[in-house]
């Protein structure tokens, strides 16, 4: 019998792996980032099969890594994390810089980054492990690197569906939760006020009111663009 909640105890960082396919940049957020050697300095990390930006990966041969801060924001990991590249400038908004072989890096609430030339690919099942062996490296600021315990405790962030330690029926895309309040608690009355069906964000907990029925199929969140089918119902 497996577990899949004692997988959570494994410590890990959040980071950004971006790449880029032709003049277009693409990113996306990741746990799975290890250094595996020191000499040469080696990193690995699991991405996706169906990743916009793991296919970017395969084709260019490099990556870059951001590691995030603890002061990283909700809306920055909703943007990399529930947003497709396909359909999506994740720049945009975001400030960056391109390293030596022109790929781009975050910079926005990053402590280091990492310039990566794969030189190995393994299928892993849902995922490709990309090795690789770190060309440059640089401290971006001072402070603490954002964990993904952290992540999930102190951010109340949820985990993407494509991501390796995604459990479905946990949390995410599969998981239906109960309804629970939102807001100030109303004062008592004699006779309870009719209650409206509402739609909250895990990443950013933003609320739609309305539609009793669903979100419609191409609803995003206005705050952090995470897809309508990640949003819980909730009656306010």
């Amino acid at each position: 019998m497996i577990d899949r909640k004692a997988f959570r105890t494994l410590t890990s960082g959040l980071y950004l792996i971006t790449s880029r396919e032709s003049d277009r940049k693409v990113g996306c957020v990741v746990n799975t980032l290890v250094q595996v050697a020191s000499e040469p300095p080696t990193l690995a990390v699991a991405l996706n099969k169906d990743n916009v930006t793991t296919a970017a990966i395969d084709a260019t041969g490099r990556f870059a890594a951001t590691v995030l801060s603890e002061a990283a924001p909700i809306e920055l990991i909703g943007a990399f994390g529930f947003r497709s590249s396909a359909d999506t400038d994740k720049f945009a908004d975001c400030p960056y810089c391109l390293d030596g072989a022109e790929i781009p890096y975050v910079t926005a609430f990053g402590l280091a980054r990492f310039s990566v030339r794969v030189t190995e690919k393994v299928d892993v099942g849902t995922h490709y492990l990309f090795v690789g062996i770190v060309e440059e490296a640089a401290v971006l600021e001072a402070g603490e690197p954002l964990t993904y315990a952290d992540y999930h405790r102190v951010k109340g962030g949820k985990t993407p569906p494509k991501a390796a330690t995604f459990i479905g029926g946990e949390d995410g895309i599969d998981a239906v939760p109960a309804a629970a309040p939102v807001g100030d608690a109303a004062a008592p009355t004699t006779e309870e006020a009719p209650k409206r069906v509402a739609w909250r964000c895990p990443i950013c907990g933003y609320v739609e009111e309305g539609y009793p029925d669903g979100l419609p199929a191409d609803y995003t969140c206005p705050i952090c663009g995470v897809p309508g089918s990640m949003f819980e119902r909730v009656e306010i």
